[in-house]
């Protein structure tokens, strides 16, 4: 099988106008690795590609899904290998594009599913989490599980209990587990990712946010409400929605919405950073300000890429 590029990274690295000038430049299709992305109406505060990068580049894995029906990493893995293996008989590259790293995991190196679920031990689980809190039973698992607490790019209910009855069950964490039973699904894939130092991201991710309320981030969230759907979905638990259904519901002022958002981006985006930095197979490419229209970057990859392609052969 001939190798995949992915381009990974935190939220506002530049991943997606990086992505297009590569993809044009090796022959390329996008296979999306962002598990909002996937979503239907999503658009604005998902920093989804626009229509034009859309039609320019073909994308797979964006709108793809409304936002009640479940979609799993699990799922993804298994549709996402299906497509990269289809692009690759049509002679076309796959670039895997994305900051969910659980999605990019799912491709690369398959999930391990872990044991079965224990009815019992989930119940008590959930009479804890309700009696205790959220970051009670976070703080549990920072204590017997700090690797997969570390790496969530969200902190959310269900995976704090799953990671906590994989635990309980097996008396090892479950990133133990990942590592020891990983499965292999045969990709050889090059991973880069985008490295500026914390402060210029934090910037650019400001600058985002910015962006996407010009754009009109409150008015698509007051369209979804006003199509019926409910907030509690769990595509809509996500940075940018969630606080701007706070403001609507007057419970934020618009200031500190806005705050608000940029600092949770700011927490995903640490989250990412500590995800990926976590895998050494991944190259981290320095850029600054100046780097910014990225076309000597997409270039060095480029080149990268192709010594790899030589040394697979």
């Amino acid at each position: 099988m001939s190798l995949i590029l992915a381009l990974v990274g935190p939220t506002a690295s530049g991943k997606t106008p990086l992505s297009l000038l590569l993809a044009g430049k090796l022959n390329g299709e996008i296979v999306s690795a962002d598990s909002r992305q996937i979503y239907k109406h999503l658009d604005i505060g998902t920093a989804k590609p626009d229509k034009a990068e859309l039609r320019s580049v073909p994308h797979h894995f964006i709108n793809i899904r409304e936002l009640h029906e479940e979609y799993n990493a699990g799922v993804y893995g298994e549709q996402a290998r299906k497509t990269i293996a289809a692009l690759q008989h049509r002679k076309k590259q796959p670039i895997l594009v994305g900051g969910s790293g659980l999605y990019v995991k799912s491709v690369i190196d398959g999930l391990f599913e872990g044991p079965g679920k224990d009815p019992d031990l989930r119940s008590q689980l959930q009479e804890r989490l309700e009696r205790s809190g959220l970051p009670t039973m976070f703080n549990e698992l920072k204590k017997v599980d700090p690797v997969s607490a570390s790496r969530m790019e969200e902190v959310k209910s269900r995976q704090v209990l799953r990671a906590l009855e994989v635990y309980y069950i097996t008396g090892k964490p479950l990133s133990r587990l990942h590592e020891e039973q990983r499965k292999d699904p045969g990709l050889s894939v090059a991973q880069f990712a985008i490295d500026w130092d914390r402060k210029t991201l934090y910037e650019r991710i400001n600058a985002r946010v910015e962006a996407m309320l010009q754009k009109g981030l409150v008015e698509e969230v007051e369209s979804l409400l006003r199509s019926g759907y409910d907030r509690r979905l769990n595509a809509l638990n996500t940075v940018g929605y969630k606080e701007v259904f706070q403001y609507l519901d007057g419970t934020l002022k618009y200031e500190a919405m806005v705050n608000l958002i940029k600092q949770n981006t700011r927490r995903f985006a640490k989250r990412q950073l500590t995800w990926f930095r976590a895998d050494p197979r991944i190259q981290w490419l320095p850029v600054t300000q100046r780097d910014d229209n990225f076309e000597a970057l997409a270039d060095l990859i480029r080149r990268r890429f192709q010594e790899s392609v030589q040394k697979l052969h």
